[in-house]
């Protein structure tokens, strides 16, 4: 890349096999900018600090949207795809204009991932991926339906949208493999008829509770 841009490129490598870990890259890093170590790494805690403080926030207010009377669903996928405006924010807009309530796979409970995600992929080795697995085992019993976004052609995602359509039998789930960016009308069709499924059986059901 410096042989292409005439401008000074930061980067920091991870390896972890080679013991190269993150902390190690920005604190690399923060020498390439002309700190310290010490400065450095003062602000690398700092940055964890005020992430996991954020994190425990979103936690929090996910699990106050658990009593909502509304239909519940959840998104899972990568957070790149969930927040992308034109890939999952289209999925949210479209959700929340039909008063829906949506949970993100990737504000499930930090403590509650390596549990849950055992119980259908113990074998899966992607971070990002056993969080999405572990969030779809854990709302199954909270949620109304379940929405796996994608982007195509995603080899690791692929694998573990199988995987959890398989074994999640208790809500109706719908996989979104994002392929064209301008296939939106097709997208809101299926978008509409999952809600209508969903729909017919919240009010089956609370017919038979009545």
């Amino acid at each position: 890349m410096n042989n292409l841009f005439n401008i000074e490129i930061l980067n920091y490598n991870i390896d972890i096999s080679a013991n190269h870990y993150q902390m190690l890259g920005f604190l690399k890093l923060g020498e390439q900018l002309g700190f310290s170590y010490i400065k450095a790494y003062t602000a690398y805690k700092y940055a964890e600090k005020i992430k996991n403080m954020k994190r425990k926030k979103q936690e929090e207010e996910q699990k106050k949207l658990l009593t909502s009377n509304n239909i519940k669903i959840l998104l899972a996928g990568h957070p790149y795809n969930l927040y992308d405006s034109m890939i999952g924010k289209t999925v949210i807009d479209f959700l929340t204009q039909n008063n829906i309530t949506i949970l993100y796979s990737n504000k499930i409970e930090k403590e509650r991932i390596e549990e849950e995600y055992q119980k259908i992929a113990p074998d899966i080795h992607w971070t990002h991926n056993k969080e999405i697995i572990a969030s779809t085992k854990y709302y199954e019993d909270y949620v109304d339906g379940i929405i796996l976004i994608s982007s195509f052609p995603c080899g690791p995602d692929s694998l573990m949208n199988e995987q959890i359509t398989h074994k999640i039998k208790k809500i109706p789930i719908i996989t979104l493999i994002f392929e064209d960016i301008n296939n939106e009308a097709g997208m809101i069709t299926r978008l509409e008829s999952f809600i209508d499924i969903l729909k017919n059986l919240k009010e089956e059901k609370n017919e038979k509770n009545n």
